[in-house]
């Protein structure tokens, strides 16, 4: 027997609980992990509360973790009993104490890269690599907008920007987020509960605007994130934290300056196993190289999953989470 979170009825933190359950021995092409760290995430609590379905309820909770494969299935060929791994794309169930995936879903992990780190930063860096290497290729010099760049991908972001040589703006809440950002390698900050976004980007880039405006933020922040770009600009809405974007007129797109928006997810670009290894690797050598450092702020036992996504929705965390089997 081990141990899991789960929920039957979508609601808040308080639907969670941690049940028993006989892990199922791995299907054809299937791993089963013992997780020692598992990552909290945002798009958890989407889950929870119903903006996305689940397959069926009850459900497990959760795509994110690292540990060490201990059994196989049938057709398994890049992975051994013993292996150190990690992943970051599903299927729900990682909030547990073994999970059962794909082989394809699973990247090796490094000697060099613990499994906090690894849980911790799956989801949110293999986010960043792509937002910052594939969906834009950030450039040196460029002046990027980067909503909520305190937060856990924002933290994530202001220090690899920083190490491509690009100048990130990025918005915070409040003046210990600013400074935080700031330590982190952000070029400049906007704390957008006293200052006017689209005028300091437009003071910040002398007129210039931005060619690229990350916002995970969603509802709140969609129209601000258009008046921060240059024509034929691109704004990338890969999150909903706010809430989801809807009902766009796309000649909102014509007026502003002929721009390009794009709404990626991670599953998208992390769609085979040899794409997923290699943007795990290049996130793995800029951990070990010491620009990018995992900063995990909040460890809480399994069983307390629920109080730690009650903090996360309440925006009291700060850098990463993990929940610890």
């Amino acid at each position: 027997m081990a141990k899991r979170i789960q929920f039957s009825q979508h609601g808040g933190p308080e639907v969670l609980q941690l049940v028993e359950f006989e892990p199922a021995p791995p299907g054809p092409q299937q791993v089963r992990v013992r997780n020692h760290a598992i990552g909290l995430n945002f798009i958890d609590t989407y889950f929870r509360n119903g903006l996305y379905a689940p397959p069926a309820l009850p459900s497990g909770l959760g795509t994110e973790g690292a540990g060490v494969v201990e059994a196989v299935g049938e057709g398994v060929t890049r992975l051994k009993v013993g292996d150190r791994v990690a992943y970051g794309g599903g299927p729900l169930g990682a909030y547990s104490e073994v999970h059962t995936l794909p082989e394809a879903n699973l990247v090796k992990l490094p000697d060099n890269i613990s499994f906090e780190q690894a849980a911790a930063v799956m989801l949110k860096g293999l986010t960043v690599q792509y937002l910052l290497k594939q969906t834009y290729a950030v450039e040196p010099g460029d002046v990027i907008l980067f909503h909520a760049a305190a937060g856990g991908v924002g933290s994530l972001a202001c220090q690899w920007a920083n190490a491509l040589g690009a100048k990130l703006i990025g918005t915070v809440s409040s003046a210990e987020k600013a400074e935080r950002a700031k330590a982190l390698g952000a070029w400049a900050t906007i704390d957008y509960s006293r200052e006017d976004v689209a005028k300091r980007v437009l003071e910040l880039t002398d007129g210039k605007k931005c060619p690229v405006v990350y916002d995970g933020v969603g509802a709140d922040t969609w129209l601000t994130s258009l008046d921060c770009l240059q024509p034929r600009g691109l704004m990338v809405s890969f999150g909903n934290a706010s809430g989801a974007v809807s009902g766009v007129n796309l000649g909102i797109l014509a007026q502003k300056g002929s721009l390009y928006v794009t709404r990626p997810t991670l599953a998208s670009y992390a769609n085979n196993a040899e794409n997923t290894q290699a943007m795990a690797d290049d996130l793995f050598a800029v951990i070990a190289s010491g620009k990018v450092v995992v900063d995990i702020q909040q460890r809480y036992p399994l069983g307390e999953a629920a109080k730690a996504q009650a903090e996360l929705s309440a925006r009291r965390t700060v850098g990463s989470t993990v929940l610890l089997p």
